[in-house]
Parts: structure tokens; sequence; C-alpha cells
């Protein structure tokens, strides 16, 4: 999960580009890098961090010259967590061209293979990235050209489609000529743009939600369709072309259950009435299933879950009440590398109000259950605090399978509901009673009106992958490269390469 910008501007695009990354902050809090354009020079800075943290000092903003830049936040699903892989992505043939990209490419390894043998092209580290990075350029070089044309720009993206699979939403830049956005046939990660109109000409702005446009006073124009390509002139001008065979408008649902804020409009749905929406659905289900309930207080699992949190609670005829007390210096739990880290910042992140749990039946409504960890804790948490019964809802259903377009639930091991009935999820949780939203309410939700999305990517509820590529092999091979103890190996390794290096000198 990651998120992505891109600006040409008629003035520097530096602290365009930092506040957008930070509207983005939520999408990855492990790195970020902005990389502008001026003349023929790139001016590059990235690091492990968040964006405050990483671009820190005035004189680190004042190298990022030039009217045109990229920039990224990245939580690493591939690859690893060194700066190294932070982004954006750089290759000098041909032009000289960025990449800042959101998704993951299912056919990375094949990708490898094709650009070493093949095209002849260096990779210099794990990030399928990096990969998509050099197809990108690659194409792009077979046109042939010395100059770049908006017709051999979608003819490269075009050919990025015949060879990659997977989820990539991008933010390319082409040095001296502009930025191109494009999206995979599917549509599977959120990529928007818009314009500005200034005193000295029209700017424009790609980025991976509405809300980063918002921040810098950009109007919305559209979601980059899938298969779409949008490139931008260093002059001001807009070209757009779908470049995909057969595209099939098929987004992540996910995005509107978690990762997502609620202040963005995303394939023309808010995602805010989403959840409000989510919140109805969930009471419904209650009204339906439970009808003699005897919950006393709704309380949510800050933040997401709030707004289907008070839906819910309004539907039910219940008292709404905050209960939980966030310290929003801890990062989002279920993404965080370690099981043991997640565990631990729980406690750190949430501190109940003991007033509004002592005595009650308290119904808990959080956005989602994935790993587990987050919601045992917050159920002890709530019957430490005094609750008499702890109910749990779930705006979504059981996530029982690991996702492969770049969100971070990679391994059914790690899925506390893979494999487990109802019965035994209320019990390792804790729960009193445990509530899960169903697919179709939660598609209906979402979808409501909207009659261009074809259909979502619901893979981690059901184990139907849209692109049709994934087979038992390839998770199996995801779990053994990509699960929490595979990561942690890997720090290991890299930290006793440290280790050695120094005591060598």
């Amino acid at each position: 999960m990651c998120g992505i910008a891109g600006v040409v501007a008629k003035q520097p695009v530096n602290q365009e580009l930092y506040d957008a990354l930070t509207m983005l902050q939520h999408r990855g809090q492990d790195a970020a890098g902005i990389i502008t354009n001026e003349g023929d020079r790139l001016y590059l800075h990235k690091d492990n961090g968040l964006v405050r943290d990483v671009f820190h000092s005035d004189d680190t903003m004042i190298r990022l010259r030039g009217n045109m830049g990229v920039g990224h936040v990245r939580y690493p699903t591939a690859g690893c967590s060194t700066s190294a892989e932070a982004q954006p992505l750089y290759t000098n043939t041909p032009f000289g061209i960025c990449l800042s990209h959101n998704g993951n490419l299912t056919n990375a390894e094949q990708l490898k293979h094709e650009l070493f043998v093949e095209d002849r092209r260096h990779l210099n580290t794990d990030s399928d990235s990096e990969v998509l990075l050099n197809v990108f350029a690659h194409e792009l070089m077979m046109c042939g050209t010395l100059r770049v044309t908006p017709n051999e720009v979608f003819e490269a993206v075009s050919r990025v489609h015949v060879r990659a699979r997977g989820a990539y939403a991008c933010v390319a830049l082409i040095s001296g000529y502009g930025i191109v956005g494009f999206r995979d046939p599917y549509g599977i990660r959120p990529v928007v743009y818009g314009r500005r109109e200034g005193p000295y000409g029209t700017d424009y702005m790609i980025a991976s939600e509405s809300v980063a446009l918002d921040a810098a006073g950009f109007e919305l124009i559209a979601d980059i369709a899938p298969g779409e390509a949008v490139y931008i002139t260093l002059d001001g001008k807009l070209h757009k072309r779908q470049c995909a065979q057969n595209p099939v408008y098929s987004p992540c649902i996910f995005e509107h259950v978690y990762l997502a804020r609620p202040d963005s409009v995303m394939d023309g749905i808010y995602v805010y009435k989403a959840r409000l929406r989510m919140g109805e659905k969930l009471a419904d289900k209650i009204q339906r299933e439970w009808p003699d309930h005897d919950i006393d207080v709704v309380i949510p699992i800050p933040d997401t879950s709030r707004v289907a949190g008070v839906e819910l609670a309004i539907r039910l005829g219940v008292k709404y009440r905050e209960g939980f007390v966030k310290n929003r210096y801890i990062g989002r739990t279920f993404i965080m590398p370690g099981q043991a880290q997640r565990k631990k910042s729980v406690r750190q992140k949430l501190n109940p109000i003991d007033l509004e749990f002592s005595g009650k039946n308290v119904l808990l409504v959080d956005d989602s259950i994935v790993r587990g960890t987050t919601s045992k804790e917050i159920i002890q948490m709530a019957r430490d605090a005094g609750a008499k019964k702890v109910y749990f809802a779930s705006a979504a259903p059981p996530v029982r399978y690991p996702n492969v377009y770049g969100i971070d639930m990679p391994t059914s091991s790690e899925l506390v509901a893979h494999g487990r009935s109802h019965a035994e999820l209320e019990q390792l949780l804790g729960a009193d009673r445990l509530i899960y939203q169903d697919l179709e309410d939660l598609i209906e939700a979402v979808r409501h009106k909207n009659s261009k999305i074809q259909r979502f990517d619901t893979s981690v509820f059901t184990g139907e992958y849209v692109t049709q590529d994934i087979n038992e092999d390839y998770l199996n091979q995801l779990e053994l490269f990509r699960s929490d103890a595979a990561k942690e190996a890997r720090r290991v390794r890299a930290g006793n390469v440290v280790i050695e290096l120094h005591n060598a000198r």
C-alpha cells in the first residue's frame, strides 16, 4: 500500500508535492521521496520515515528545484524496507525516467528474467516497482525516436499492459518532457487527476486520492480509468488515451473499507457515504438476526470505523459513545512490521475511557478483522475497563485470503479468519458475540448506484483474484517470502551485513 503524486506547474512544485504526500501519509508510513526536474537535471531526496521527518529542513526542500516532479509514500509489501527501495525510483535510459508505483506485480519474477535476458536491463533492488519502471522505460525506448510524443508514451503504456500483470497505479516523470499517470487494466488501485488555474497558467496534479488535490486547491477532473494513461507535458498540455485492449473496471473494495481517507472520492464513489451505508447494512443484519439484542452502547475503534459506527448506532436506536482515546503518533497497526510490534502498539495507540464501559453491554465496531491482533487486545481492554459483555462487529466480511495486489495481508496463516469457523473466531477473539458484514451488503454499500463499476476485487474475502493468474504455488511462494518470519529473517541478515562491514573497517 503506497501513495503517489505528480505535479506539472508553472512554478516550483516542491511544496505542492510535500503537501500532497502529507495528505497521503495514511497510505504509507515507512518511507517518503520526491524527485523534481529542472532543465536537464533531476533533484532527488528520499529516505525511511514520515514525510515531515524525511523533508525536515529548508535546505532539503530548496534543493528540490523545478516545475515538475513526482513523489511517493511507501509501505513495502514486496522487496524490503531499506531506504534504497524508497521511491521514486530512477533509470537513466531513455531520457531519464522516474516512477512512483502503488500496487504489486503478480508476474514480477518472470519480468525480471525478461529484463535481464532479453532487454539487457539491470535491476538494483528487489522491488517490483523497479521492474515496472524498467518495463516502461524499455518499451518507450523501443519507440526509437529522439523525442517523446504523446503517441509514443501511449504506445509504451499499451505494451506495459501486455507484459505486466497485477495491480499498478503509477506516475512517471520523463525528464524534460512531462509526467504520465497510468493504471492497470482492472483499475485495482486508485489514481485521480485534476487541474488548477493559477496566475501563470494551468497546473496539473496526479495522485492516489482526491484529498491530495483538495489540499492544494486542484479541481478533480476524473479518475484515471482502468487501462487508461494521462500524459501532461511540461508546457501544460494534457493528453489521454485508453491503452488496454479489454479493460474491466474492478477496483479493490478494501480501499473503501479501510485504506482510503473518508473525505476522498474514488471511482465516482464518496468513501464517507460508502462507510455510512456499511453501518446501515450492519445494523440491518443485527436487527434481522438478533432482534432482541441487549446492546447498551456502540463504541467505534478509531478512526476508520467511526463513520460506520455512528450510522449503525442511529439505525439501532442505541447510544453512540467515543470509548477509546487514540494516540495519533502511533501508526496503523495492521500494516506494522512484526506481530510483536503490532500487539505492543495496540495498547500504546488506544486507551479506554472506563466510564463508557463500566457495567455495560458494549458493541465495538471496527472496519475489519485482519490478523486479529488488534481486535483481541481491544476486546480484552474493554473487559478490563469494566464492560459486562463485549460484542464485536466488523464492517467487512471475514478476511480469509492473502492480498496479492499491494496490501500487506500476504499469508493465509497470518489471517485469523482463515480456516476457522465463526464459533472458533468468537472464542479466539474473546467476544461474547461476533458479527460480520455480509459480502453482498458490502458490495451494495460501496457500489450504490455506480453503474460504471463492473465488479470489485473482493479477493481477500473470496479467494477469487480478478487477474485470474493466482494459483496455490504462487500463494505458497508468497508465504515463504512475505510472512512476518521471512521479513524478520531478512532484517536480521541485513543487520548482520552492516555489523560485518563495520567490523571489517
